[in-house]
């Protein structure tokens, strides 16, 4: 643990007071650094040479914001918002900005801060691909890795859509996809 400073919105940035993060696959394989040599050498010329460029992990969380610049339009201070940070990371700190145009979206109310934190990266890459389709009502639709976390989130967005789903998953996970709202599942 270390103490930094306390960032200061720009104009058109949002201060976020961060209450609930994730950990996840990518975060532990930055702190290890165990890859394949080829991926090895590219990520240390993205995260670092000598060691992590960017000092503080974490991808996704959700918190409320605190101070806004005086350009924001979206948002105001007080409103709760989940985020993810991509390759910016950052999220394990106490406080982080955000251009308003980043990637965040007020929490839904009926969301803790600790279920809102899980949704950025399964929820936003899910809905980017299925807007990308343009997925329309009585359309069909497979989801491959159903029961994964961008599979979980397709799966139920598609169905709001009216589509019709097949989940393809592991067996152990068919009863959770028929449940999250698969037609059918394999």
């Amino acid at each position: 643990m270390v103490d930094v400073e306390k960032p200061i919105p720009k104009d058109n940035e949002v201060l976020v007071r961060i209450y609930a993060t994730t950990v996840t696959a990518g975060d532990c394989e930055l702190r290890r650094f165990e890859m394949p040599v080829w991926l090895w050498l590219l990520a240390r010329v993205g995260f670092g040479i000598r060691g992590p460029r960017k000092k503080i992990l974490g991808q996704e969380l959700s918190g409320e914001i605190e101070e806004t610049g005086k350009d924001v339009k979206r948002f105001r201070e007080g409103d709760q918002i989940f985020a993810r940070t991509g390759f910016d990371l950052g999220a394990y700190a106490e406080y982080m900005r955000f251009s308003e145009k980043g990637v965040l979206a007020k929490k839904p109310t009926n969301m803790t801060y600790e279920e809102a934190a899980a949704v950025p990266f399964g929820g936003i890459e899910a809905l980017h691909f299925l807007i990308k389709a343009n997925i329309q009502s009585g359309e069909k639709v497979l989801i491959n890795g159903a029961s994964g976390s961008i599979g979980t989130v397709a799966v139920q967005f598609a169905k709001y859509l009216g589509a019709e789903v097949t989940g393809v998953c592991s067996t152990q996970n068919l009863a959770m996809v028929r449940a999250i709202g698969a037609d059918h599942y394999h």
